[in-house]
């Protein structure tokens, strides 16, 4: 099953979500308990994050500081296997990013997913950890999306990193990547990112999910930009409900992201988070009916580790 022909030859608007793998400790049940409510509204695919390794410092008894490297979400390939296994319907797609990964690295995980059958993709730069300002590429790693794409259509073509392999055999990965309606943070203008985003569709990128936002007027601004630069994929609208107060300074700090001023006020007004919640539902709903009728492919809505929002949402749309 290929995502993107789905995308591409729509009679209706599908349903998908994507989850975050479950911090280090964490439980597999804990995502069941994330995906099994909205099963029902039959969902085309779900995706599956993947987080780079951050660096922290252990204090030592001797007072210094010791310098450890570590993945607090792993296990996308596993999970992603998992819910293939749990939940054979819907289309689950692994995010494949650059940060933290040689190129290696990366090929072993394409080898791991290929055996596994999942042949679908969305494939990121990935965002610096937490406490790095810059992304930086790991030695030996890509520095953008462009070169990992380029990575993966070499193995469809069965061509590995180890050019003296023999009878090596071809992938069949297909693949999407991400748009930004209000331009990437680190983008210097709009013109820029439109010209960086053809150049992942020229690489091979076959649909694009976009970055959340909250004003359907950015989206429709924004398809209108790729279609008069030949950017001709599927674009589906990624949307993530404001769930807590504090979400209001969160987002537009860390995505570069406006939030209009009609739902700020009405956020501002809410006497507690449980209000703000069916706020965030609320303007969720309308924005969904909008993109509806305006004839996207799909409504993707982003989790962020809970999905009771997204199933009361799912039920008035779905």
């Amino acid at each position: 099953m290929i995502l993107s022909n789905y995308l591409k030859n729509y009679k209706k608007t599908y349903f998908s979500f994507e989850i975050l793998p479950p911090k280090k400790g964490g439980n597999i049940q804990n995502i069941y308990e994330i995906i099994e409510p909205l099963i029902e509204f039959e969902p085309l695919n779900i995706n599956v994050t993947y987080h780079q390794q951050e660096v922290v410092y252990k204090q030592l008894d001797n007072g210094l500081l010791k310098k450890i490297t570590v993945r607090k979400r792993p296990g996308t390939v596993a999970i992603s296997a998992a819910i293939k296994y749990k939940y054979p319907k819907p289309i689950v797609v692994p995010h494949l990013i650059c940060g933290g990964f040689t190129m290696e690295e990366t090929e072993d995980a394409l080898i791991d997913l290929h055996f596994l059958g999942m042949n679908n993709l969305l494939v990121l730069r990935g965002d610096p950890p937490i406490n790095q300002k810059y992304f930086t590429p790991e030695k030996g790693g890509h520095k953008n999306t462009i070169g990992l794409l380029r990575q993966i259509k070499k193995l469809n073509s069965g061509k590995y990193l180890d050019e003296e392999l023999q009878n090596s055999t071809a992938t069949c990965f297909s693949f999407g990547v991400a748009g930004y309606p209000e331009k990437h943070v680190e983008a210097p203008n709009m013109k820029t990112d439109i010209r960086y985003l053809k150049m992942k569709i020229e690489a091979g990128a076959e649909y694009i999910v976009t970055q959340m936002f909250f004003d359907n007027q950015k989206y429709f601004d924004f398809v209108e930009r790729c279609r008069k630069n030949n950017i001709n994929v599927p674009i589906v609208p990624g949307i993530k409900p404001i769930r807590v107060k504090s979400d209001m300074r969160f987002i537009p700090q860390v995505f570069n992201i406006d939030i209009p001023e009609e739902l700020s006020s009405e956020i501002e007004k809410a006497k507690n988070n449980k209000q703000v919640n069916e706020i965030g539902i609320e303007w969720t709903v309308k924005q969904s009916k909008e993109l509806i009728k305006y004839g996207v492919p799909a409504m993707h809505y982003y989790t962020v580790g809970k999905s009771e929002n997204i199933r009361v949402i799912a039920k008035k749309i779905f």
